[in-house]
């Protein structure tokens, strides 16, 4: 359940990560790599994210991409 900081709705790290189904780790990078908002850092040193940065987080979560044919992390089981 999101929280209310001077009427704006923040949701924590733990509330996107739960809804998003996906891991800390995976949280962190996406935020380093740019691919989500970074959200707001709160006194107690937690991250907060806005209803619009949620969302945002939420709808990359769930985007597809297209795997890279040239990439070199890709598996090639016939040569």
């Amino acid at each position: 359940m999101p929280s209310a900081i001077s009427g704006v709705k923040y949701y924590s790290s733990p509330e996107v990560l739960a809804e998003c189904a996906i891991s800390r780790q995976t949280l962190w990078r996406w935020r380093k790599e740019g691919k989500i908002p970074a959200g707001q850092r709160f006194r107690d040193g937690s991250v907060l994210y806005t209803e619009s940065e949620y969302q945002a987080v939420k709808d990359y979560a769930n985007s597809v991409e297209p795997i890279d044919p040239g990439s070199e992390n890709q598996l090639q089981f016939f040569k």
